[in-house]
């Protein structure tokens, strides 16, 4: 502008002279260095060099490879990316599918277990008070009939003080 005030402090222009820079593949140092390699020499690189070894050079490669199809390449290009996609979409869909019902069979696996195993417990338990009762119940008759509370509780197998509180 006219005035030579900043407009905005936070936007900056690099300009490149791509031309200047002639750097040989051995005196890469940097990711710029690498990418600014990569401009300058990618219509005469024949295959990417061994020196630019990170992922995103391999995609860029990739990419590059894709750009330079013929309209009927791309097309079977295209073609051959939708089938894998398709395919890979119902496998997933399947495996997701499977991995759910094992899921719901596991789950309804566990509960008959759980279910059992509360059956057993709870008739256990059930025994254990049925065999308490019919000892306080034995215990009342004896006591009933005279027997002396030491008799009564080695019979039992109840405490003297249990027995007196019947």
């Amino acid at each position: 502008s006219k005035t030579r005030e900043v407009f905005y402090d936070k936007l900056t222009f690099i300009y490149l002279e791509m031309p200047k820079f002639n750097k040989k593949e051995e005196e890469l140092d940097s990711m710029f260095d690498k990418w600014l390699f990569v401009l300058r020499n990618l219509t005469r690189l024949m295959e990417k060099p061994a020196t630019l070894q990170e992922r995103v050079f391999t995609r860029f490669f990739e990419a590059a490879e894709i750009a330079k199809f013929t309209v009927e390449e791309y097309h079977h290009y295209e073609t051959s990316l939708k089938v894998y996609r398709d395919w890979r979409n119902t496998i997933d869909f399947a495996v997701q599918k499977a991995t759910k019902e094992g899921e719901q069979k596991g789950i309804q696996i566990g509960m008959q277990e759980g279910i059992q195993k509360g059956m057993q417990e709870g008739i256990e338990k059930g025994i254990e008070k049925g065999k308490e009762e019919e000892k306080l119940n034995i215990a009342r008759q004896m006591k009933a009939n005279g027997i002396p509370t030491h008799t009564i509780a080695a019979c039992t197998g109840l405490d003297t003080e249990e027995i007196n509180r019947l």
